[in-house]
């Protein structure tokens, strides 16, 4: 309904490329709000009230069906839907069913999402969980709004690190690494020399990550290897020549240095060390050149731990170099913080302190890990309260809203009205008009808004949102408005609004990568 608006007020303003419709917090200033006035006050050098009665009063003459009132205050637009024409989203919900919420804002461009990407140096910790879980349901929305998504993780199986998990698989004066899975590994006895100790190590750590994100619900379409697909086929070499060639690089004090200070980072940085050894940014440059010159991606996004904010702009950089500057976008996401007992658990994959998916999805199942990684903004702190994921009440925001799908299909059971069709000539949907009914219509029809908000925001924390909003508005419908009785046509009416409801639910829930269960 909010494209409907923004539709409306681009045709009578086709200058104003900023036009920003939202839900307003308190429903008497309407169920949409718009702040163009105060945009076309600045231009116009006039009151941001006057600009916003003018708008409304336009908005008015062209008589738009579906908007029962248009009406200035406070400098802003606001907009009350029509009660019929909310009724009748219903039927609409009901005929596109798993479709509900698709868009093709997206027109079909070949877009990549790049996370986890954790170095197989040790098996993935709750904190790469959490990139996990932002970065594949970012690629479901996506994919829901008509991109042709690539899911790609990228290992780092080359280069010192790998050198240094040999040391420590051996055990010598050069190990780093610590923890039980380096001796579950079983290597020590079988390789002397470090290099090639370090080689088999990340070859079966490997294997453990990926068993590990198939668990965690992630299915990648590409394992991308630094060492097979960049370093093996020279593509670092490649880049070093390509950035020569461009009169992007200089040679300085025995290195070679990237012009990164042309391209908005505080300084110029290496891409060949004095031993003549590449830095991490020079793969990462022959990486990103393959995604956009190689591999043709139109838009890529990078999702990384917070503890890579260092190499954002210097990756930025490069990419800006390419031309590709505004088709790139990194998502830093915070740290994940286990709470145990009200303690929070200090985690390091060097000395062997850490907490790993695995452990945590065998104490709190795969719902409720993606759900409570999902709940606030990536670039906030995450504390991951256990003894909340584990509990089986309302307090527990998960089975809250599992709850709710389950009970509305429960009362479609007891309805015993088999084969029931919901269409307007057997539907009397004026009959849902109390204020409990028409507050879940909105509701569900805010779904569709913000399936596509986010997929050019990336806003993901809006979904969990989305979801415990909707539980909360039906359990609140179903506390005051009785759905089973003796009337017959109101029983059909609030039937389709509970199915409806349901509908948008399980849509939510499986976007986020969550079972929607039928019975608990």
């Amino acid at each position: 309904m909010k494209k409907n608006i923004i539709e409306l007020l681009e045709k009578l303003y086709p200058e104003e490329k900023s036009i920003r419709v939202e839900v307003p917090q308190e429903k008497n200033y309407g169920d949409y709000a718009c702040n163009l006035a105060f945009v076309m006050a600045k231009k116009l050098k006039k009151n941001p009230t006057e600009v916003a009665k003018d708008i409304a009063t336009k908005i008015i003459a062209g008589k738009p069906e579906f908007l029962e009132k248009v009406e200035a205050k406070a400098g802003f637009v606001n907009f009350h839907l029509k009660s019929d024409h909310l009724q009748q989203q219903i039927l609409k919900i009901i005929d596109l069913k798993d479709k509900y919420g698709q868009n093709n804002s997206g027109q079909n461009q070949k877009i990549q999402v790049e996370f986890v990407s954790a170095n197989p140096t040790g098996p993935l910790t709750i904190g790469n969980a959490r990139g996990g879980v932002i970065g594949d349901v970012l690629a479901s929305v996506l994919t829901n709004s008509g991109y042709r998504v690539c899911r790609e993780y990228y290992f780092n199986d080359a280069g010192g690190q790998i050198d240094v998990l040999g040391h420590s698989v051996l055990k010598d004066d050069l190990a780093e690494y610590k923890g039980d899975y380096i001796d579950k590994l079983n290597l020590e006895n079988q390789e002397k020399d470090y290099r090639q100790a370090g080689i088999k190590a990340a070859q079966k750590i490997i294997l453990q990550i990926k068993k590990t994100c198939t668990d965690l619900g992630i299915n990648f379409d590409v394992w991308f290897a630094e060492g097979k697909d960049l370093r093996e086929k020279d593509k670092v070499i490649f880049i070093i020549n390509w950035l020569k060639k461009k009169n992007l690089s200089y040679e300085k004090d025995g290195a070679i240095w990237f012009k990164s200070k042309q391209f908005g980072d505080d300084k110029d940085r290496v891409l060949i060390k004095k031993d003549q050894n590449p830095t991490y940014f020079a793969v990462d440059c022959a990486y990103h050149y393959n995604k956009f010159m190689e591999r043709k991606f139109e838009r890529v996004i990078d999702v990384w731990g917070a503890d890579h904010h260092g190499d954002m702009k210097r990756v930025e950089g490069f990419v800006k170099a390419l031309g590709f500057a505004d088709k790139f976008k990194i998502i830093l996401h915070q740290f994940v913080q286990i709470v145990k007992d009200k303690k929070p658990v200090r985690m390091s994959k060097r000395s062997g302190n850490y907490i790993l998916v695995d452990e945590v999805l065998k104490e709190v199942g795969l719902d409720v890990l993606r759900f409570f990684m999902l709940q606030y903004s990536a670039n906030a702190h995450l504390n991951f309260d256990l003894k909340l994921a584990k509990e089986r009440s309302k307090k527990n925001p998960v089975f809250y809203i599992q709850y709710a799908h389950a009970r509305i299909n429960s009362i479609i059971a007891k309805s015993k009205i088999e084969n029931l069709e919901f269409k307007s000539t057997n539907l009397n949907l004026k009959l849902l008009k109390n204020k409990e009914e028409i507050n879940l219509i909105k509701k569900l029809i805010q779904y569709p808004d913000i399936v596509l908000q986010t997929s050019q925001d990336f806003q993901v924390q809006r979904l969990p949102i989305c979801a415990i909003e909707l539980a909360d508005t039906f359990h609140n419908f179903y506390e005051k408005c009785q759905v089973i009785s003796n009337n017959n046509e109101e029983t059909k009416a609030r039937l389709a609004l509970v199915t409806a409801c349901q509908i948008v639910l399980k849509n939510c829930l499986e976007l986020m990568g969550i079972s929607a269960p039928r019975k608990m």
